[in-house]
């Protein structure tokens, strides 16, 4: 595995932010997750609480080792969300 898929912060106050047994393999690279603003197309484990917001508390899919390709394969869908969201097209987005 390449060192930029995995990033481990011990140091942080919140080490690991989320209960898992597993602190060895616990990804830190994506701290928040860049597959949020998805919603229900994400593919983690989140629950909408009784005010809408998304809660992903329970969710280890960005902390998992193993998971680094499998949010990379999602970016386009949140790069197209952003482009939608400020009315940018695929002609005016840097090469």
């Amino acid at each position: 595995m390449a060192n930029y898929e995995f990033y481990q912060n011990r140091d942080c106050e919140f080490f690991p932010c989320h209960p898992w047994e597993d602190k060895e393999n616990f990804n830190c690279l994506f701290c928040y997750c860049p597959l949020y603003a998805l919603g229900d197309a994400c593919g983690g484990s989140y629950v909408y609480l009784e005010n809408g917001v998304k809660d992903c508390s329970k969710c280890l899919l960005p902390h998992r080792r193993e998971n680094y390709r499998r949010i990379l394969e999602k970016m386009p869908q949140v790069l197209e969300l952003a482009r939608k969201k400020t009315g940018g097209s695929d002609a005016e987005t840097p090469k």
